[in-house]
């Protein structure tokens, strides 16, 4: 990538995810200019909208009816909202630390208690519009268990990240995972799991696909994604079970629309997107790669004596300037953020670009080659030796 400058960066964000080929694969790029040049937007559905559809259910046995969208944003927002309307209930339950878009009810930070209801953080959110919004500490299984001990009749969904990409990168714990799933079928809640990051990037099956192989029988109700579905253009989706998603407009009452939805662009851009990461050994081929950056993160950093913890899933990764991977957001706050600035400012003079914020995953595509990555090192290991003579 290059700048207004002409200075050249090796990208780590791409987009914030979509871009899980690299810019302008050339597959992508024909898919667009065909579907450019017939037509725009029609308002209506097209045969590329129910392609992407058929590819998605394909891709993931939990998701038996799909509903394309614009957004992250706007999945999630709909799928709370379907959610509702399919349980009669009100509350919902959401994580500290996760992100699901800017949709008022889900802007919210834990109270100082189960009995204190969220609070907004946003400027321009109304009390009353949280007040129904549960904010629990993530991989707290005690806090789930406490949630659903006093408001279990009334909570209408639990949204998780399995993969928590917007606290840097936090796995959920396969306990917490299983044990949400266990408390929302006792008590008629629904699991939507949030893959607009990790869908399609950390495996071909989302990371609900990781969690299935190790808990017999687990499976969301409700799924959002976006990102990688839309390559890199306004496209995202949820879907999930069938007696769910009927309660969406005109099939039930759960009202939802789009005049953009199922853009036949960006479906065009999604759908070569989606065939191309389905090559064999795509994802194989993608976590090896992210796996030789993060390592080689780590070595360069103990070199220079510095602590750094490394994760990654496929072409999901990231670091955290502690000797341990944290498990919440408290964890992660302890992080050392001047610390970070540096390595950040750092790497980017020596022509990496990563997330500008300690809180963001990083994204590796199809695209970087292993000299991308051995540049990367040689930068890394320059940027850790200054930090470690300054402190």
């Amino acid at each position: 990538m290059w700048d207004a400058e002409g200075r050249r960066y090796i990208d780590y964000i791409g987009s914030w995810g979509p871009m899980i080929l690299g810019h302008g694969h050339p597959a992508v790029l024909e898919a667009v200019s065909q579907a450019v040049s017939q037509g725009l937007s029609f308002g209506a559905p097209t045969e590329r909208e129910i392609e992407l559809a058929e590819e998605i259910i394909a891709l993931l046995p939990s998701v038996e009816m799909v509903r394309l969208v614009n957004s992250g944003t706007e999945a999630s927002m709909s799928a709370i909202r379907l959610a509702r309307g399919a349980t009669g209930r009100s509350k919902i339950v959401k994580f500290e630390g996760c992100y699901h878009g800017h949709a008022d009810a889900l802007l919210v930070k834990a109270g100082s208690g189960l009995a204190t209801f969220g609070q907004a953080t946003s400027a321009g959110v109304p009390a009353p519009v949280v007040q129904d919004t549960l904010v629990l500490a993530y991989n707290s299984v005690e806090q789930l268990e406490q949630a659903f001990a006093q408001h279990g009749a009334d909570i209408a969904c639990v949204i998780m990240e399995p993969i928590a990409g917007n606290m840097n990168f936090v796995r959920a714990s396969l306990p917490f995972m299983q044990r949400a799933r266990q408390l929302c079928s006792e008590h008629g809640a629904l699991l939507i799991i949030d893959e607009v990051m990790t869908g399609f990037r950390v495996a071909l099956g989302g990371a609900q696909s990781l969690y299935a192989q190790q808990i017999p029988g687990f499976a969301p109700d409700l799924t959002v994604m976006g990102k990688v579905i839309g390559g890199g253009m306004p496209l995202a989706a949820f879907g999930g079970r069938r007696d769910v998603m009927e309660h969406l407009a005109p099939q039930g009452g759960v009202y939802q629309a789009g005049t953009l939805s199922g853009n036949p662009v960006a479906t065009a851009c999604g759908l070569a997107t989606l065939r191309q990461i389905q090559q064999p050994g795509f994802h194989a081929r993608l976590g090896e790669r992210t796996q030789q950056l993060v390592q080689g993160l780590q070595t360069a950093a103990a070199e220079a004596g510095l602590a750094l913890s490394v994760d990654s899933e496929g072409g999901l990764f990231g670091f955290f300037l502690l000797p341990q991977l944290p498990q919440n957001y408290q964890q992660v706050m302890q992080s050392d953020g001047t610390q970070f600035n540096r390595l950040f400012h750092g790497l980017l003079e020596r022509g990496v670009y990563l997330a500008p914020a300690l809180y963001e995953a990083g994204f590796v595509s199809a695209a970087h080659t292993e000299d991308d990555i051995a540049q990367t090192l040689e930068a890394a290991r320059a940027v850790f030796r200054q930090m470690a003579q300054a402190a």
